[in-house]
């Protein structure tokens, strides 16, 4: 029975959210990360018109979660037994089998051993039970965040990541495409080399190139001379622009302003991206940093969304934990 991943502009039942729950992983910005997380939120029920499922983790964090939700409609708070709040790469991600829902699950190993927390192993199952949804639990190591989908089998993803011998030692393309057509009904999978720079999920492409349209894809132009990114930017769009659809017709390239050079206290350049927006059922949300280049990556996505509100939202606080909003977020499809 053939399998397709929606895109992520199709409508959705719900999305989840997982809410920063511990703060020996925040450190000094955990109070800060959880008003960014919930004011993602509050943009998700209100503008987004999403049933959101906030996941936490405590008495401690759902009480802070309800504070700061308040008596919003349309928040559902959800408890969970989870390491950390990257949802979208040990929850499962949603698909169609047929006419039928499925949640595909995956081995998840912590980015390749660099961080394991007791619980994200159960993540997979929570969702997918609350959800109701059967869930299939594939062979492999995968993360959410590693690849992007058009809702026509066309796929995005990076070799730094999908090949790293830190997830399934010795594997090829063909066998990942061979993978990923079996669990995911990959049709045509589009490889780009490296992703951003100190990115230590090791190169996820939803901080990188995004599809949003069919045959379509954002990807960053550098900003500002400092950028440690900005020859990647151009080799991505190279790249992409000598790739054709399974159809046959190219890929569409569009430049989307990148974050340019963030810090963090050390002076080391963080992985910031706005590629890692939240396409919501009536909505567009995109990380913002702090940074003059925000209202520009804002402009270009209401270019590229016009049915959608597209809003900024701070997520420099949630930054440091080395994500943003599409990290922390997984769709579960109408």
């Amino acid at each position: 029975m053939p399998r397709l991943v929606p895109a992520e502009w199709s409508p959705h039942r719900a999305m989840w959210l997982g809410f920063p729950s511990h703060g020996d992983l925040w450190l000094d910005h955990y109070e800060a990360a959880q008003a960014e997380v919930a004011a993602l939120a509050l943009a998700l029920a209100g503008p987004g018109a999403e049933r959101v499922r906030l996941m936490v983790c405590g008495d401690e964090a759902e009480a802070t979660a309800r504070l700061l939700i308040g008596a919003a409609p349309g928040i559902e708070l959800v408890r969970a037994q989870f390491g950390d709040v990257w949802l979208r790469d040990t929850g499962p991600i949603f698909l169609k089998k047929g006419e039928a829902d499925l949640a595909e699950g995956f081995v998840f190993n912590g980015w390749g051993g660099k961080y394991d927390f007791p619980g994200d192993e159960l993540v997979a199952d929570q969702i997918a039970a609350a959800s109701g949804v059967p869930l299939e639990m594939a062979d492999f190591i995968l993360e959410g965040g590693s690849l992007d989908h058009d809702g026509f089998g066309e796929m995005l993803t990076t070799r730094q990541c999908l090949l790293n011998p830190n997830r399934n030692p010795g594997w090829t393309e063909a066998e990942a495409e061979a993978a990923l057509a079996r669990t995911l009904g990959a049709k045509r999978v589009h490889w780009l080399d490296d992703g951003l720079a100190n990115d230590h999920t090791d190169g996820h492409v939803d901080n990188l190139a995004r599809f949003v349209a069919p045959g379509v894809v954002a990807c960053p132009i550098a900003f500002g001379r400092a950028d440690p990114n900005a020859d990647l930017y151009d080799q991505t769009a190279r790249q992409l622009s000598g790739y054709k659809t399974e159809r046959g017709a190219p890929l569409q390239v569009v430049r989307v302003a990148s974050p340019g050079r963030i810090e963090d206290e050390d002076g080391q350049a963080v992985p910031a991206s706005h590629m890692n927006f939240l396409i919501a059922n009536e909505a567009v949300i995109v990380p913002l940093y702090d940074q003059t280049s925000g209202p520009y990556a804002v402009e270009a996505l209401r270019s590229l969304f016009p049915e959608r509100t597209v809003i900024g939202l701070p997520s420099k606080a949630i930054l440091t934990g080395g994500g943003s909003f599409h990290c922390i977020s997984q769709q579960e499809p109408a």
